[in-house]
């Protein structure tokens, strides 16, 4: 199997096995089906506001003060019966997007421990411990978050609110950051070697019948042109050669202010010492008479 390190820019993503036989039209697409499910994960995992906070609001309600909502008549109705589980505790939303209904203490001990666990698909830890991704550990981190919120509210989450959006595949991330980091399946595009991998070819046909291979291949969206070149040593290296550099630098400025040349004078310093040794004149001292 070829381990493929697929990256997004100069930041790691995760780690891929696939055979060299794979055809790179279904191999891109799932390169990009993990890498926008684990952004999916990522976004639910922000469910913190839904525990601190609760439930989201009516979009009619979204925004307006209380006096607001009294004086124009507006009720929530999923408010009412989207209590969490051991009762909730009041926390006003400053934003105005959702209820404040929340419970903090009870939610985070359930909800944050799938997060985090979840999470752990996203984090680059994954790839300095060689573990591979697949698209099963992903449905797996979103069905664990799913199961926790299930547990939370077994009435469910109303139908606008974001997270349930996102259980159901119908979040709108138009005009938002994370909109943009979402690359479709048809316009994914991975380089290897300052070179586009065509769908229409195998691997194989780029790194050759070496199952053992490890390549590093970048993601790109269709029309976004070809990333950059990975950098000839890691940014670890870079820091130890300049801690080197340094070190070195140091030392020869200590031996430059110790440029003291009185030992020459000292006999053992002495290249005739020898020779007059042996023409017996070692101790003879020279004074004017």
């Amino acid at each position: 199997m070829v381990l493929l390190h697929v990256k997004r820019g100069d930041e790691s993503q995760f780690l891929l096995q696939a055979p060299g036989s794979a055809e790179l039209e279904e191999l891109t697409a799932q390169v990009a089906r993990v890498y926008n499910g684990r952004l999916k994960a990522h976004r639910i995992c922000k469910m913190e506001e839904l525990a601190e906070h609760g439930i989201f609001l009516p979009p009619n309600m979204q925004g307006l003060t209380d006096e607001q909502i009294e004086e124009l008549k507006l009720k929530d109705e999923w408010g009412e019966k989207c209590i969490p589980s051991g009762g909730s505790v009041f926390k006003k939303d400053d934003i105005g997007r959702r209820n404040g209904q929340g419970n903090w203490p009870f939610l985070y001990a359930g909800l944050k421990y799938q997060c985090m666990k979840a999470c752990l698909i996203h984090f680059q830890k994954q790839v300095e411990a060689s573990v591979c991704v697949t698209m099963e550990m992903v449905k797996d981190a979103l069905d664990q978050l799913r199961g926790a919120v299930m547990i939370v509210y077994p009435m469910g989450l109303p139908p606008y609110d974001p997270i349930r959006m996102e259980f159901e595949n119908k979040e709108d991330l138009s005009g938002t950051q994370a909109g943009l980091s979402v690359i479709k399946e048809s316009e994914a595009q991975l380089w290897w070697a300052a070179k586009e991998l065509r769908r229409t070819k195998k691997l194989s046909d780029y790194v050759g019948k070496n199952e053992k291979t490890k390549i590093i291949v970048k993601l790109q969206q269709r029309g976004q042109g070809a990333p950059a070149r990975e950098p000839i040593i890691s940014s670890e290296e870079q820091k130890q050669l300049m801690l080197y550099y340094h070190r070195r630098q140091e030392e020869l400025k200590k031996l430059e202010e110790n440029d003291d040349d009185t030992c020459l004078n000292s006999p053992w310093a002495d290249n005739t010492a020898l020779k007059r040794q042996f023409h017996g004149v070692k101790d003879i001292k020279w004074r004017p008479r």
